[in-house]
């Protein structure tokens, strides 16, 4: 299962002062994530700052 932590699409809401998923899931991938029916995020990107770097 992904860590959402480490996820690119995972940010600081700097007006509800918490972090928040910017991928809008429809009803039913909602209900399989807050459930635990899904394995992983089909959405989830690891937010690795420097892998632009290291292709430079």
């Amino acid at each position: 299962m992904a860590n959402c932590e480490t996820c690119v699409n995972y940010v600081y809401d700097e007006d509800c002062e918490y972090y928040v998923c910017l991928v809008d899931l429809d009803e039913d991938e909602m209900y399989r994530f807050v459930h635990g029916a899904a394995n992983e995020c089909p959405y989830y990107r690891l937010d690795d700052e420097y892998s632009i770097a290291r292709k430079q």
